[in-house]
């Protein structure tokens, strides 16, 4: 995370900023709120899928304001277009040539707001963003701005007039987050600070654009050991044998699980990533890239509780191989889920 550790825990504080002004929204979930951190200095795309009514554009708002970065909301609707999203070239007669007009995912956080009402047709348009960070318009290739990010949330409960997320573009999204109902005292605490107003309103931006892209190149530089990547890889090649599924986890899911575990251990200011990294988003970053078997789904089995039963059943490295040691420092011991 850099040679200086003045640096490494100026860029640990700017994460503990944007942590506790999103967390000032979201009372009493600091995990979700962890987890949208991670996924954003891990050069993700994040999924907020959960019923109406617990906070889901609320965070991803959040997490928005608290960054002095352009921002863009996008209403997802039967008749948004793909190119309300991309953009249009529109014929100048001036110039006698065609002109770009960027459109909503020209920013640095795109929030989808419920993007399981859009046609699939449109669904797809964002496919290229999101994996290549880039647009292509007749031929030419436009560069998104960095940091890039999107955010989007969805209803699983209400499906008509609805489309489900292709498998293509779930395995696009580095995790998939439920918020869940909050604890009464946290439902009640919410009763007083939004009872008047939304704290929204007075959210202010507590890091910069490029304080952020200091703190995902701290993430790249995260040292993972040869035993670390070998757990990772034994992870996700456990979901494509399991009796109880009929399609494991993809490659992109290894690298993005890789990637959350690096964001992970930089936020807790470690130069290194841990089997406990890994042990602790798996089931983020892996679960919504499943497909149960008909059987498992009569049985109420759901990936999320299968992907823990994976990492319950799979080998950890022993925390004393020399191999998967930064020099100078010692790891700590590994913990179950």
């Amino acid at each position: 995370m850099g040679d200086e550790p003045g640096a490494r825990g100026d860029l640990t504080a700017t994460a503990e900023r944007v942590h506790r002004s999103v967390e000032a929204v979201i009372e009493g979930k600091p995990e979700v709120v962890r987890l949208a951190l991670t996924v954003l200095l891990a050069e993700g795309h994040l999924l907020i899928e959960d019923v109406p009514g617990v906070g889901k554009t609320m965070l991803a708002k959040a997490l928005a304001r608290s960054i002095d970065c352009s921002v863009r909301r996008i209403q997802f609707t039967p008749d948004l277009l793909p190119s309300d999203i991309t953009g249009v070239s529109i014929f100048d007669q001036q110039r006698r040539d065609f002109e770009f007009k960027p459109g909503a995912i020209f920013s640095q956080i795109v929030i989808g707001d419920e993007i399981n009402r859009a046609s699939p047709k449109t669904q797809s348009a964002l496919l290229e963003s999101m994996e290549e960070r880039q647009v292509t318009m007749d031929g030419q290739t436009y560069e998104l701005p960095s940091p890039f990010m999107v955010v989007a949330t969805q209803n699983p409960v209400e499906m008509e007039g609805t489309y489900p997320l292709p498998e293509a573009q779930r395995d696009r999204f580095m995790a998939r987050v439920s918020i869940g109902y909050p604890s009464p005292a946290a439902e009640l605490q919410m009763l007083d600070v939004h009872g008047g107003a939304s704290p929204l309103d007075d959210l202010q931006p507590v890091a910069h654009a490029h304080d952020i892209l200091k703190l995902i190149d701290a993430v790249r530089s995260v040292h993972v050991a040869e035993t670390v990547r070998r757990y990772t890889v034994d992870l996700v090649a456990a979901t494509r044998t399991h009796p109880e599924l009929r399609l494991g986890a993809s490659p992109r899911g290894t690298l993005h699980l890789l990637r959350a575990a690096k964001a992970s251990a930089a936020l807790q200011g470690r130069e290194y990533a841990l089997p406990d990294d890994v042990q602790a988003l798996a089931a983020p970053v892996l679960a919504h890239r499943l497909l149960p078997t008909a059987q498992a789904q009569l049985n109420r089995r759901t990936a999320d509780q299968i992907v823990r039963e994976i990492v319950q059943r799979v080998p950890v490295p022993d925390p004393s191989a020399p191999a998967w040691r930064v020099p100078g420092q010692q790891p700590p011991g590994v913990r179950g889920l």
